[in-house]
């Protein structure tokens, strides 16, 4: 396969400059090498058919050339069905093979200004650092920063996370080979072993199985997001917080603030219940479990290891008393009784050995000679390692300290004993019916959704507020609430045997109103997690999520009832006074639009901020982001830092989904750019004055409320009420058919239903952009600034506001940012194609003409407002990304588009089901944010 002519193709492209000849040269190399394994594999054929396919394509895309789309349909209609898996395996792969090269390249390039001695980028630790330290932020604002900060990107497992782990590990073996030849002068021979490797591993890739042969299970989910620690976070994570200690030292010598463990990994995967009926107490405990062996074996591997190189001896060195009384304790080693901190390393790593086994894991890596003690906590395993740090730099062995001790050291207060707190979710419709056999239950009355709201928030709050017997039984309910029940009693069970640490956030979907709250304390209370009294304790964070349009305009007003009740304010107390609340991107985004949706958070989030400052509450919030723009994806610190003054205020907790998760971090080198991103955005948005609107912030306001209404009425008149839509919808995507490919365990819809409402957000998002309309991205826009400049326009208040706007304002400026990039990888071309799969014709003409005008207003008015003349103008990188991939994307979506039509006719072979399948996972890894 060759990629020589793919950075030609597109309406902006460009003259490649210098920088970017290294990766068109790897992607051609690793194009030439995957053509290699088609003919090797597959026959001169077939390797043929895919270049005939991709050329075509190309001038399809170029040029939108009539003659082109005639070829390459009579192609893709002639081809059999084991040419059609060959075609699409072959750009898959190319298209994953493109992606790495990517990253590669962005890895070299920061290398490259490093060693030459440039600024550091934008979002890196180093920069915000730098900021916070010449604005006059000294040690006093950095240790309160510190003290309270939380940074927390949380793993979920969603659907559209399409790639096994078989394929994530050649991947990653295949970075690893193409960087050692772009990092490393290489001997002929070197080279020649290096191309081997490389060979060998797309073999692999070749001949193993894209796709799972039975759906996800949670377990699967559960061990997946597992490999993220191994790959990135376990070694990463410390490497930042020594990179700002060390920072820190050089600016402040002496006078340097104590770094508290605020950034944190957090996760949903195996807790997240609302919608999933597969995630039971059973899969939980074991989602637990999983997580806390993962955090035991590598720190008996890294006490090894240490271990192993400490062979200081006591001839020459002083050491403090505590590692003498470390020491003492520690077994006896031949020839090494001189060596007390290889003894104590190993001494720690059999204690780690047996707390493994106390917690009911299996170490096959490590028999240590004597049992030992197993450690109480990760606090006193902590001192060990403190007193071993202290006495290191006592005897003047500072690099040493400074080195994996320091990093064993912090990932053991980053991760515990339980590696990362799991959320628990479910949705209040959910708790409310088991709150009403509860009710039925205790007072023998049957109607307790028949009570009015004040009824049933006055009865809740006298249960909550009076100590009560922890259920132990709960055989007489349904077996609804049966398994509700016990998922809250093995909660209470994993802080008794792991620590609250491990469990620590319960998150109410669909929160309506106060009540929803107070049922989740009401039944925590149940099982023991909620102790009432005059001091009550709460063991877990309550957090409601506001998804819907109405919800979030109506979440302040909630918080403050909230916070008015007294007895709440004393469960509050017990958490430290910090309230978390979590909004929602994605349903937004389905119930009123891409404009409507990021405007109502920005509005909620100030009006969260006056009220929790009015009852002297902290604000945490939990941002339920997912990987595409439609879904509140976009890049993570120009989101941070565009989000309304006093709002991050050094808290903030981001979901990671789907393909996200893999893109982010599953090469180290990249995994922790983007975890310093998180990070720099928040110290930045939290010590920086980001608040230049001023007295512009009443005009941009009113503004932004008149587009926001506008564009709400355009989206809502297309997808809710327009006759036919849900067909349209149906059929011009392949939302049916994803249905079968098995990539994720819970269903597509809350309900059995194939209605809009009740489809979930995900797959709603992730069919629009397999079909390349990208619909939830954009629509409305157009609209809503055509409408606006109308009623502006005489005011003198029109485009020239919005420009100011774009000027001036961080979250205009990230909206049209993220928009500009949807528009970018839609393709109305292709998504033509999957709009003739619409059987009515009329149908057919009316909606896609009316998506078609509405994306070609779009494009003109932010061009209009950004002063633009093509889509991303002001992002080259992301530009030639998309060139790059785009010649290995569009044929697997005409591919797509064929392989429904016969589909959908009747032809229902295992060849042309699993085809199709393959199509949606090519496109989802091409795309890269999809879902």
């Amino acid at each position: 396969m060759s990629a020589a002519d793919s950075g030609n193709s597109g309406s902006n492209s460009k003259l490649v400059s210098d920088k970017d000849l290294p990766l068109r040269e790897d992607i051609r190399f690793l194009g030439r090498l995957l053509g290699d394994t088609l003919r090797e594999q597959d026959g001169d054929s077939a390797f043929e058919l895919v270049e005939n396919i991709r050329q075509t394509a190309i001038r399809f895309h170029r040029d939108q050339d009539l003659k082109a789309r005639e070829e390459l349909d009579a192609i893709l209609n002639r081809l059999s069905d084991k040419d059609s898996l060959s075609v699409v395996r072959g750009f898959s792969y190319f298209s994953l093979l493109s992606n790495i090269a990517e990253d590669v390249h962005h890895n070299r390039r920061r290398r490259a200004h490093l060693r030459a001695g440039s600024s550091p980028q934008e979002g890196s630790v180093t920069l915000a650092l730098e900021r916070v330290l010449a604005n006059g932020n000294e040690r006093a604002v950095l240790t309160e920063f510190f003290n309270k900060a939380l940074v927390s990107p949380v793993l979920t497992a969603h659907p559209t996370e399409v790639q096994r782990r078989s394929i994530l590990d050649c991947q990653l073996a295949i970075e690893r080979l193409l960087k050692e030849r772009a990092l490393t002068e290489l001997t002929p021979n070197e080279l020649r072993h290096n191309e081997e490797g490389l060979r060998a591993t797309i073999q692999i890739l070749w001949q193993t199985r894209m796709l799972r042969p039975s759906r996800l299970s949670v377990y699967d989910e559960i061990e997946n997001g597992l490999a993220y620690y191994s790959y990135t976070f376990l070694n990463e994570i410390p490497y930042i917080y020594a990179k700002i200690e060390d920072l820190l030292e050089r600016r402040l010598a002496h006078d340097i603030p104590p770094v508290t463990s605020f950034l944190r990994i957090g996760s949903w995967i195996g807790g997240d219940r609302d919608g999933n009926p597969f995630v039971t107490h059973d899969v939980m405990l074991r989602a637990v479990e999983r997580q806390s062996s993962v955090a035991l074996d590598f720190y008996i591997d890294a006490a090894q290891k240490i271990g192993r190189s400490m062979s200081l001896t006591e001839q020459i060195v002083h050491v403090s008393d505590e590692v003498k009384q470390l020491a003492a304790i520690a077994p006896d080693i031949a020839n090494r009784s001189d060596e007390p901190y290889r003894r104590i390393f190993l001494s720690i790593a059999a204690r780690l050995v047996a707390t493994a086994h106390q917690l009911g894991h299996q170490v096959t890596q490590y028999s240590p000679a004597e049992t030992r003690t197993p450690y109480s906590s990760s606090a006193e395993f902590l001192r060990d390692l403190n007193a071993i740090i202290d006495s290191l730099k006592q005897h003047k062995s500072s690099w040493i300290a400074r080195g994996a001790v320091r990093n064993l050291r912090r990932a053991v207060d980053v991760f515990g004993f339980h590696l990362a707190p799991l959320d628990m979710r479910q949705h209040s419709k959910i708790h409310e019916q088991v709150v009403s056999e509860l009710f039925e239950h205790s007072t023998k009355r049957k109607n307790y959704l028949q009570l009015s709201e004040k009824e049933r928030i006055d009865w809740l709050l006298a249960e909550i507020s009076q100590p009560c017997l922890v259920l132990s039984s709960f055989t007489d309910f349904s077996d609804l609430a049966q398994s509700e029940l016990r998922i809250l009693q093995c909660a209470a069970e994993i802080h008794r045997r792991f620590g609250r640490a491990a469990m620590t956030n319960y998150i109410i979907s669909m929160t309506t109103g106060i009540i929803n709250v107070l049922e989740v304390a009401f039944l925590l209370q149940q099982v023991g997690l909620l102790q009432a009294g005059e001091n009550p304790q709460l063991q877990l964070n309550i957090i409601p999520l506001f998804e819907t349009i109405s919800d979030l305009r109506s979440c302040s007003a909630i918080m403050d009832q909230l916070f008015s009740l007294p007895y709440y304010r004393k469960l509050l107390d017990s958490r430290g006074n910090v309230q978390e609340v979590m909004l929602g991107y994605s349903d937004s985004n389905k119930d009123g639009g891409f404009i409507t949706s990021n405007w109502e958070i920005y509005k909620a989030e100030i009006e969260l901020t006056k009220v929790f400052a009015k009852h002297k509450v902290e604000l945490r919030l939990f941002h339920g982001r997912g990987g595409t723009v439609g879904r509140g994806g976009g890049p993570s610190y120009q989101s941070i830092l565009a989000q309304p003054p006093g709002s991050v205020n050094g808290q903030i907790r981001v979901t990671e989904q789907g393909e996200v998760i893999s893109s982010k971090y599953a090469e180290p080198e990249i995994g922790r750019r983007n975890l310093e991103t998180l990070v720099a955005a928040t110290m930045e948005a939290t010590l920086l004055s980001h608040d230049s609107l001023g007295a512009n912030a009443g005009r941009y306001y009113h503004a932004m409320e008149k587009l926001a209404s506008a564009s709400f009425a355009a989206y809502r008149d297309l997808v809710y009420e327009t006759p036919g839509f849900k067909q349209f919808f149906l059929e011009s995507t392949p939302i049916r058919e994803m249905a079968g490919l098995h990539i994720g365990s819970r269903p597509p819809s809350r309900k059995n239903s194939d209605a809009i409402e009740d489809l979930r957000a995900i797959p709603w998002v992730f069919s629009w952009s397999l079909s390349r309309m990208m619909l939830p991205g954009w629509y409305g826009f157009g609209h809503a600034v055509e409408a606006f400049i109308d009623q502006e326009e005489q005011k003198g208040q029109g485009l020239a506001l919005l420009q100011e706007m774009y000027r001036e304002w961080p979250f205009m400026q990230t909206l049209l940012s993220n928009m500009d990039m949807v528009l970018a990888k839609t393709d109305m071309g292709i998504a033509s194609r999957y709009a003739e799969l619409v059987e009515d014709v009329a149908l057919r003409e009316q909606i896609f003409r009316r998506i078609q005008e509405e994306r070609a207003r779009s494009e003109k008015w932010l061009f209009a407002v950004t002063g633009h003349t093509e889509l991303l103008q002001d992002n080259p990188t992301l530009a030639r990304s998309i060139r790059n991939r785009t010649p290995y994307i569009d044929p697997l979506n005409h591919l797509q588009v064929e392989l429904l039509r016969r589909y959908r006719s009747g032809e229902d072979s295992e060849e042309v089901k699993r085809s199709i399948h393959l199509t949606i996972n090519g496109v989802t890894a091409g795309l890269r944010n999809s879902g």
